[in-house]
């Protein structure tokens, strides 16, 4: 049981924090001491989770878009697939917004342990002004690229790239193949270096957690079951929201869809992996829905890829999650800004666990929060990340479903099998 990866982890998690609670309780005198030591290790391991983001979403968003390509109709199915997926993207991050604001609401810390937390991360102090919408827009396309980078703002680099990966495929073929094998091959080496940072997790956990724990003391047990409930629950809401958007835009029948989905989510919340489930959902979208070539072969592949309907959730409850926690406000207009960002940035989500949660480090430094909180959503992130995919697989058969075409939608309503 051990050798498993998140067991490490949620182990390192409960001992940092009850090693941190105990010191405040029985020994405060001690706590000056071994705080430093704690937030050294956990900001070592931050920042080596921090240092890959730009580079790997920067390399894998060239090496998707460079290489895309396909006939008619695997293009015509493949842009009404993007259309769902951005709608059911900003669709949940509108549902968290109103989710987390709502379970949110009224909650704060005592003062006084707000106020340790925001000292040691210095967060109040280097909270940035929020920017009107007209210099958002401005900023997403960068007037020097590198620097951008340099700054730590995601958004416009994931714009650069995008407009350089579709710059790319108008030249020709054999002058492309070698940017798009060496953007791939950066990518892989990164995921590499983030398989060695995901190594490290518990040694880092525990840190972040030791030190939360010795400042918050008990009430850290309450705000992390807070955010765990809040995020699994608007993500089931938003999975149970899905059924009647597959009847009523898809034209399937409901308990077709229904059987279809249930054993793909049944893998896919077993081993929280969506590629896990791939096959069972390519044998359902076209034995049990009867969807086109196009959909089960080229959508469904595409979506497990690229689409994950749970970035913008996660994202955005977290981010509430965190700044009660830290006692530092977040904006209306800088969460709907939130959406956005994730709704973009999800389309580089590598498949690795928690990988999202990796991409939000920077993002947090923007909203002025803390990037170490990514490690605390991190360590609790193994029961939310079931109802994370499960909403993934959901949406991804969601979307092969409606953008399999008018053809394969009224076949579905045809029983192919029983």
């Amino acid at each position: 049981m051990f050798r498993s990866q998140s067991v490490r982890v949620l182990l390192a998690l409960a001992v940092g924090l009850a090693a941190g609670m105990t010191l405040q309780w029985r020994l405060p005198a001690a706590v000056a001491s071994v705080l430093p030591a704690a937030d050294v290790v956990g900001t070592l391991w931050t920042n080596a989770i921090r240092m890959t983001v730009i580079p790997l979403v920067f390399a894998l968003t060239i090496g998707a878009v460079a290489a895309g390509g396909g006939s008619a109709e695997l293009r015509r199915a493949g842009t009404r697939a993007v259309v769902v997926f951005v709608v059911l993207l900003l669709a949940g991050g509108v549902l968290a917004l109103v989710t987390a604001e709502f379970a949110f609401a009224g909650y704060a810390l005592p003062a006084e342990v707000a106020e340790r937390l925001r000292g040691s991360a210095g967060a109040a102090a280097a909270a940035p002004a929020m920017p009107s919408l007209a210099q958002r827009l401005l900023d997403m396309v960068p007037a020097n690229p590198m620097k951008a980078a340099v700054d730590g703002a995601l958004l416009p680099v994931v714009v650069f790239a995008l407009a350089l990966g579709f710059a790319l495929k108008q030249v020709p073929a054999e002058r492309r193949a070698p940017v798009v094998e060496a953007a791939r091959g950066v990518a892989d080496a990164l995921l590499v270096l983030v398989g060695w940072v995901v190594a490290a997790a518990p040694v880092g956990v525990l840190a972040l957690a030791l030190a939360l724990g010795a400042r918050l003391g008990a009430s850290s047990v309450g705000a992390l079951a807070r955010y765990i409930a809040t995020l699994s629950m608007t993500l089931l809401l938003f999975t149970a929201l899905l059924y009647p958007v597959v009847v009523f835009v898809g034209r399937v029948g409901f308990q077709r869809f229904l059987a279809a989905a249930a054993p793909a989510q049944a893998l896919a919340a077993g081993t929280r992996s969506s590629l896990a489930a791939l096959p069972v959902m390519i044998s359902a979208a076209r034995a049990r829905l009867g969807l086109s070539e196009a959909a089960s072969g080229f959508v469904l592949p595409l979506a497990v890829s690229i689409f994950r309907v749970n970035v913008p959730m996660a994202w955005v409850v977290g981010a509430v999650f965190l700044g009660k926690l830290y006692g530092i406000p977040v904006g209306e207009g800088a969460l709907a800004g939130l959406v956005v960002t994730a709704t973009l940035l999800s389309f580089s989500v590598p498949g690795i666990p928690s990988a999202s949660l990796f991409l939000l480090a920077p993002v947090l430094v923007e909203l002025g929060l803390p990037a170490e909180g990514v490690g605390i959503l991190i360590a609790v992130d193994v029961l939310p990340d079931m109802f994370k995919t499960l909403a993934n697989v959901t949406s991804q058969l969601t979307a092969a479903a409606i953008a399999g075409g008018p053809a394969a939608a009224h076949a579905a309503l045809t029983p192919t099998e029983t």
